[in-house]
């Protein structure tokens, strides 16, 4: 479970009903909505809540850091609500479901030296591919 509200209201974030409902929306395990769907979902529980509401606090959310944007191979993009739990994704090639995985190991130690250029690394970001059980049918 993500921990978004308790992160927000330690900020003193300005917790409108909008915000709030955004907020809720989007706390949770394996959460990663398009703005989309982050809408519909605002919608049924505060039905006037705009469009420009959600995108405006969507971003507002992404630059203060409480949650990331993924865009995974041309698809839409989708917000994380773990930033600040280090995970990888894995993601479906079909459907396009995304869930959080927690691999063991650094996935910086996997990358020698040699083959560095010269960067200074700070972190990895890595995506696995596959299909879901939904889609192979499983």
């Amino acid at each position: 479970m993500s921990d978004l509200l308790e992160r927000l209201r330690g900020r003193g974030w300005r917790m409108t009903a909008q915000r709030r409902v955004v907020a809720e929306v989007l706390d949770g395990e394996h959460v990663h909505f398009t703005a989309d769907e982050v809408l519909a979902r605002a919608t049924a529980r505060l039905p006037e809540i705009s469009r420009a509401t959600v995108y405006n606090t969507l971003g507002e959310l992404v630059s203060l850091g409480e949650v990331v944007e993924v865009a995974t191979d041309g698809r839409a993009k989708r917000y994380d609500p773990n930033a600040h739990h280090p995970h990888h994704h894995l993601v479906c090639s079909h459907c396009g479901a995304i869930r959080d995985v927690h691999p063991t190991g650094d996935p910086l130690a996997a990358l020698p030296t040699s083959e560095r250029f010269g960067f200074t690394i700070r972190e990895a970001e890595v995506t696995y591919w596959g299909l879901c059980p939904a889609c192979t049918g499983t």
